[in-house]
């Protein structure tokens, strides 16, 4: 008797837990990413596991399967929402039609490497797996690369046609500015090793300013 009584509170239990989580429907995309950031943040990319999203998500594993495969999809779901986020405050923040789209575009890149140097989510990977994001410098682009390149080749593409920026292949030129400017950001602690970090950008600004003008 005892021990049905045991099973009977168990089970009674289970079913307070199961009805204090949100419903998998009702739950949207974006608590579970912030839930996810949650844990990279306190964690590290390597120790952030599914089951540590939902348990800070306040869901049941299943909900995250459900929307997610694996860990590496919601991290990457995270990484291009946060910076996707990040990029367009940045080109939010300087005004369309004011200056040159060559000083525009001179704005937007040192403004976009000084925001994403000082991420607390970048910053974090670059501390403690900077391993990971190896193959988005020597194998392939990723989502975020490709939008930080779209922002760049539209204001290449204004600055040709007011005639502040180089003519040139104004895919080839987006690419290029993209290499360079992800190497500040990526290499922005041993660059600033012995030397100011406000003289580096200003020296990032003379070089775009060098590499754009007609």
């Amino acid at each position: 008797m005892e021990a049905e009584r045991h099973t009977l509170l168990a089970d009674g239990n289970r079913g307070a837990a199961t009805r204090d989580r949100p419903h998998p429907a009702r739950v949207a995309d974006d608590a579970l990413l912030d839930a996810a950031r949650r844990c990279v943040l306190a964690d590290g990319v390597r120790r952030t596991t599914l089951a540590g999203i939902a348990r800070s998500a306040g869901v049941s594993r299943m909900t995250v399967y459900r929307r997610f495969p694996d860990v590496g999809s919601v991290l990457a779901a995270l990484m291009t929402r946060e910076f996707g986020a990040l990029l367009r405050r940045v080109a939010a923040e300087v005004p369309a039609g004011v200056g040159t789209a060559r000083a525009r575009l001179v704005e937007h890149a040192v403004a976009g490497v000084c925001a994403l140097a000082a991420d607390p989510l970048l910053r974090t990977v670059l501390d403690l797996d900077s391993d990971l994001l190896l193959p988005y410098i020597t194998e392939r682009f990723g989502a975020t690369q490709l939008l930080a390149e779209e922002f760049l080749h539209a204001l290449v593409a204004d600055g040709h046609r007011d005639g502040s920026v180089r003519r040139g292949d104004a895919a080839v030129q987006a690419r290029a500015l993209l290499v360079l400017l992800q190497s500040f950001v990526l290499s922005r602690r041993p660059a600033t090793t012995g030397i100011d970090d406000a003289t580096l950008l200003t020296e990032l600004r003379h070089l775009l300013e060098g590499a754009l003008a007609p």
